[in-house]
């Protein structure tokens, strides 16, 4: 019978000890703890607030090699990517699918069909697939209808894959618990603790509402991506990490107002920078902004009005007919990505979006990278805490994620939603649906049983981690999901225990959340 989280943290205080803790519960930190784990290591994570609270539930959701770090001559980043991506699908399908992504090529405008080819073929090349096409604008119209025809001269086709960012860290998390891993959210990382001759030996770790514990280790991986300048500055270090936190916005439309099927991107006329229209569970997206952030890192991140407008001009040039309004908009997010920077002044698209370390006797700290090569950098992370031994590491080659589940007993007729589900909780598949409803969420393509697996075996400690990360429906149904709570309402005082007035705050908590950060700041959610 699994413990409950106060019998685990009633043993954390017990004097504790661990090969290694990790902070940050994002793709990174999960990464880690996912290796550390499966290479037989005593492992603990933390997170201060919720897992992929911050940026890895906030991304593009794109698994993919980075083709214009590859136009930009990082030609090893792009190689690592692209190999890490093919890994990803063939180990978990459904939860990482590929996806064809369009670029039209209008006349007079850069990039010329031909050039693009050319990327796209060393593109290829560097994945060890062939996946590009070039298409003529009536072939682009079966693709893509309503698509601009003006000054269409052509479009290029290629395939990277597409995730749910916060499933993927939580998949990692569960398979790291499958492998001895203790991780907890809301759990704060508040000091580190060194010995005489300045070494680490070991955490001090608050969890929400309770006193501080004191965790014995020689090792802590600081994964917290825009916050890793805040734990490495209490170590020694002569040259810490210097993070630039960079906000990137998305907004969520229903399909049927910009119905896309695959991934269409357009360089932005004010900026040149390339932003998509992709599907994802259900809803069109467009994204990205690239913009300083500056507000508190401790603080939900929300779209700005000037970012709205930048995200609409897209839809408008790439699809005039539509005519998307702000009153359209589903919801929107907006993530802090924690480049690493050199401090030379350069604009934020030209940052390099590469990783970097910093190991401070036993503390090492890890910012930047992508979502596709987490495995790496989290691989990377560890033989750094480990002073360069990667003999403590399981073979490069074992499976990030174990095989999914055989097909349950109980049959779903919906094969794509099958495979979803696999991809999404691997070996739990059938334990998730045994005596669990298999209704759909209305409006959506959840099942009723991932809301109460979640609740029940997920660390669910507030509305918004359910309903914003667990799940999307905040996202996908119209004004955060708020005509679904009163049928939520019984499911979370069944199976986390709340009252009634814990429920009444937490709806009030839920709402003033989204409506501050994920819904529009000209319409207010409406």
């Amino acid at each position: 019978m699994a413990k409950t989280r106060q019998e685990v943290l009633t043993e954390l205080s017990s004097n504790a000890r661990f090969d290694v803790v990790i902070v940050g519960g994002g793709i990174t930190g999960a990464g880690a703890a996912r290796e550390a784990a499966g290479s037989g290591l005593r492992t603990l994570l933390v997170e201060q607030k919720d897992f992929a609270w911050g940026t890895s539930s906030r991304s593009s959701k794109m698994v993919h090699g980075g083709l214009r770090y590859l136009g930009s001559g990082h030609i090893g980043l792009t190689r690592q990517a692209v190999r890490e991506r093919q890994r990803m699908m063939e180990e978990a399908p459904g939860l990482v699918e590929p996806l064809p992504f369009l670029m039209p090529h209008f006349k007079g405008k850069f990039p010329g069909p031909r050039i693009f080819q050319v990327l796209l073929a060393v593109y290829d090349k560097l994945a060890g697939v062939q996946t590009r096409e070039k298409f003529t604008p009536g072939e682009t119209l079966q693709w893509v209808p309503g698509l601009t025809q003006s000054n269409l001269i052509a479009t290029s086709r290629f395939t990277d894959a597409l995730t749910d960012d916060a499933r993927l860290v939580q998949r990692l998390i569960s398979e790291a618990q499958a492998d001895g891993a203790t991780c907890l959210n809301y759990v704060a990382a508040s000091a580190i603790t060194r010995d005489g001759n300045g070494d680490v030996s070991g955490i001090e770790v608050t969890p929400e509402g309770e006193n501080a514990i004191h965790i014995r280790t020689k090792r802590v991986i600081n994964a917290t991506g825009a916050w890793a300048d805040r734990l490495q500055k209490q170590g020694p270090h002569d040259a810490p990490l210097h993070i630039r936190p960079l906000r990137g916005s998305h907004l969520v439309l229903p399909w049927q107002r910009l119905p896309v099927t695959c991934a269409v991107s357009l360089l932005h006329p004010e900026d040149g920078r390339p932003v998509f229209a992709f599907p994802w569970r259900g809803t069109t997206v467009l994204g990205t902004t690239d913009l300083d952030h500056r507000a508190d890192l401790n603080l939900e991140p929300s779209i700005t009005p000037e970012e709205v407008s930048y995200l609409l001009e897209v839809s408008s040039k790439l699809f005039p007919a539509s005519s998307v309004k702000a009153q359209d908009v589903l919801s929107s997010w907006a993530g802090v990505r924690p480049v690493v920077t050199s401090g030379e002044g350069k604009s934020p698209s030209k940052e390099n979006r590469e990783h970097a370390l910093r190991s401070d006797k036993g503390l090492v700290s890890v910012a930047g990278g992508k979502l596709t090569t987490f495995r790496q950098i989290a691989r990377e992370s560890l033989v750094a805490v480990f002073d360069g031994d990667d003999s403590v590491l399981r073979d490069e080659r074992a499976l990030v994620f174990s095989a999914s589940a055989e097909t349950p007993s109980i049959t779903l007729s919906n094969k794509l939603m099958l495979k979803r589900l696999k991809g999404y909780y691997g070996r739990h598949l059938s334990t998730l649906l045994a005596g669990k409803s298999h209704d759909y969420v209305a409006g959506t393509t959840t099942l009723w049983a991932e809301l109460e697996w979640a609740c029940s075996q997920e660390q669910v400690i507030h509305l918004d981690d359910l309903l914003l990360r667990r799940t999307r429906l905040g996202l996908v149904l119209p004004n955060g999901a708020e005509a679904l709570l009163p049928e939520l309402r019984d499911l979370c005082l069944s199976l986390l225990g709340w009252s009634e007035a814990q429920w009444q705050a937490e709806v009030a908590r839920y709402l003033t959340l989204y409506r501050q950060s994920y819904s529009l700041p000209a319409i207010g959610g409406a």
